[in-house]
């Protein structure tokens, strides 16, 4: 489920786009010198599973969440989804 939030948390301005997308197990992803090909990592801030969800800032091209994102499954090597 994504938060609803309805202008940017750090300057309160309206020029968010909400960005959903489906793409079951088809998500790639590199980092840390590793490809994952699968379902979207949950721990990545993006959504997960199924799903690509987050809000995006389109004045400054950032994306809306909690951050720091604390070590994923990719880094530490205990998600590699398929080749990479």
């Amino acid at each position: 489920m994504v938060e609803w939030i309805e202008a940017c948390q750090h300057c309160r301005s309206p020029r968010l786009a909400r960005v959903l997308g489906h793409c079951s197990d088809m998500c790639s992803i590199d980092l840390a010198g590793t490809h994952a090909h699968g379902y979207v990592p949950r721990d990545l801030g993006i959504g997960g599973g199924d799903a690509v969800h987050f809000l995006y800032r389109l004045d400054r091209g950032q994306i809306q969440g909690k951050f720091p994102v604390p070590p994923t499954a990719i880094e530490e090597g205990r998600d590699r989804v398929g080749p990479g």
